[in-house]
């Protein structure tokens, strides 16, 4: 017996002004102290389901630093609606002389574990990191991301 499913995919990420290249990119945000700042956060809710079998991730993001002599941290994290942010990707690192905008991705396929992404709605945000006081980091999410949601139709 084989199991039948279903795709749901949402582009919930990176929405701003129309281009017309297709190139599309959230606001900007820029840190303001040393702690994890929020780029984007959005809700990923299906109307249609209420359990999954897996997700898939194709997330992008643009970052860079005020300085040429500082590195940026960024990573992708999810929660339950509410609940608890968890890494969706280990923090990672771009290297000093990050002055110019480079887009970063992760993707994937993640199943859902108790108490992360197993319930919908979800949230889904792009986070970033300064190295230290003597620089900025500015970030913005790009409008090829998209969550796919897999799941059975009965």
């Amino acid at each position: 017996m084989s199991l039948l499913v279903m795709e749901h995919i949402e582009h919930p990420i990176g929405k701003g002004a129309l281009t017309t290249n297709g190139v599309q990119y959230s606001a900007e945000v820029t840190t303001s102290d040393a702690e994890w700042t929020a780029v984007e956060t959005v809700t990923v809710a299906p109307r249609s389901m209420v359990k999954f079998i897996e997700l898939e991730f194709g997330l992008t993001a643009a970052i860079k630093s005020s300085s040429t002599a500082k590195y940026v941290k960024w990573k992708w994290q999810a929660r339950n609606k509410d609940g608890t942010w968890q890494d969706l990707i280990a923090e990672q690192t771009r290297a000093a002389d990050a002055s110019v905008y480079a887009d970063m991705s992760c993707s994937g396929r993640k199943s859902a574990v108790s108490g992360l992404l197993d319930q919908v709605p979800f949230d889904v945000r792009f986070v970033i990191k300064r190295e230290d006081a003597a620089e900025n980091a500015t970030g913005k999410t790009k409008n090829s991301s998209y969550v796919k949601v897999i799941y059975p139709t009965t």
